[in-house]
């Protein structure tokens, strides 16, 4: 079986969409209702001049290259922020240290999106917990004031899985660091429906729970983890999921259908997840989450148009 990184930069590299939300007005010409609960600001309010709305932060997003994280940057750089793009590339490496704190001088925020480039089990966690350290320290001198993360929806269900051990003890670190924060658990994204068809395949057939999820599109993840970077730290967890909960083996079969995919998903409740067995309650959000405005036909749909 593929690693999670490799199967995630192929889904993402032949998926990726370059979504925008789209605006819609009544007949009166009257600006919408903000939907609160779906966690999105009406279309006029998201475009209006950012410096009149909040206060200009300068804001370092570690993993600012990858699938989230260009569309984190675009999105702030566009709301007026001081946005640094951190990477190993860029001279920023949270594993040695190089490049933290000179990228963190003077920084407000800090969003931490980076993954580990290894998936095996020992390999997860030492990444997981020298780069947090690295971090912390690092953001400790600098003063940081808010530290915003992302995670996975269910990360405290899947202990049996490897991974998602280095993903427990990201978030101990983080709540243990004394930087206030913000713990972003997401759903699985759209984009990654490939990688895991991929992890259940054998020949022409695939098998996959039919626990439920709520996948959610990439641009709505990088809008969300934007707009809680720019909010007060909840130092706690919010989560954030698709619109549509579904049965993870139907959605992998709809995907390979409308991808023109010959093999079929059999639905096994003894399928395992990336290794952790699977209940109906598993990877979906507890209530009230904030909800991405893009299902999967509308994903779908702008993935192929970006094509």
């Amino acid at each position: 079986m593929d690693t999670f990184e490799g199967l995630l930069h192929r889904s993402a590299h032949t998926y990726d969409a370059s979504c925008t939300d789209a605006a819609h007005h009544g007949k009166s010409g009257k600006q919408p209702a903000m939907t609160r609960s779906a966690g999105f600001e009406s279309p006029e309010a998201a475009s209006a001049p950012r410096k009149t709305l909040e206060k200009i932060m300068k804001i370092v997003v570690i993993g600012g290259t990858g699938l989230i994280g260009s569309k984190v940057v675009k999105n702030l750089r566009g709301r007026g922020h001081d946005v640094i793009a951190a990477s190993p590339a860029s001279g920023v490496n949270t594993i040695t240290g190089e490049g933290l704190s000179e990228a963190l001088a003077g920084a407000n925020v800090v969003v931490d999106l980076a993954n580990s480039p290894s998936f095996e089990d020992a390999a997860v966690l030492e990444f997981f917990t020298t780069a947090g350290k690295n971090l912390f320290a690092a953001e400790r001198a600098a003063g940081v004031q808010h530290h915003v993360a992302l995670s996975v929806v269910g990360t405290d269900r899947l202990a049996q899985s490897g991974y998602f051990r280095g993903k427990i003890a990201q978030e101990k670190l983080i709540r243990e660091s004394g930087v206030p924060y913000t713990i972003i658990h997401s759903t699985q994204f759209f984009e990654f429906l490939g990688g895991i068809a991929q992890s259940g395949g054998d020949g022409q057939t695939i098998r996959l729970s039919p626990a439920y999820f709520q996948p959610i599109a990439s641009d709505d993840v990088g809008a969300a983890v934007a707009d809680y970077a720019v909010e007060a730290p909840r130092n706690g967890i919010v989560e954030i999921a698709g619109p549509d909960r579904v049965r993870l083996a139907d959605m992998v079969q709809r995907f390979l259908d409308a991808t023109h995919d010959s093999r079929k998903v059999v639905a096994d409740t003894g399928a395992r997840y990336f290794g952790a067995e699977l209940n109906d309650d598993t990877l979906v959000p507890g209530a009230n989450p904030r909800l991405g405005a893009l299902n999967f036909d509308a994903w779908f749909s702008q993935s192929q148009a970006a094509r």
